[in-house]
């Protein structure tokens, strides 16, 4: 019977990659199913899945002149949830606390 000669160094490398990305690809697809069933579980059992944090918005309008002027808007509640990903199209409470000013580019 004759030697299987080894892969070489691409070929081990190229797999070590593969199963690299399909270990995280994985991995990110069960917390993501993880935190949506505790996000509807807390729903279903009114748990308080939503929160509440305070947001400075502003407009960001471009002037002919090639400086921008800025009009703010009041402090306001944003709804968020307690989760780790978005979800029902609202962001998550950790990333509205540590991002509380949202421009808008005209």
């Amino acid at each position: 019977m004759p030697a299987v000669p080894a892969p070489n160094l691409r070929v081990r490398l190229r797999r070590w990659l593969l199963a690299a990305v399909l270990c995280v690809a994985g991995a990110s697809a069960v917390a993501w199913v993880f935190d949506f069933v505790v996000f509807e579980v807390r729903v279903a059992a009114k748990w308080n899945p939503y929160g509440s944090v305070t947001v400075y918005h502003y407009y960001a309008i471009p002037q002919k002149s090639g400086k921008t002027q800025f009009i703010f808007d009041l402090p306001a509640p944003q709804t968020c949830v307690n989760a780790l990903f978005p979800h029902q199209g609202w962001l998550p409470c950790w990333y509205l606390k540590g991002h509380p000013e949202q421009r808008t580019n005209m």
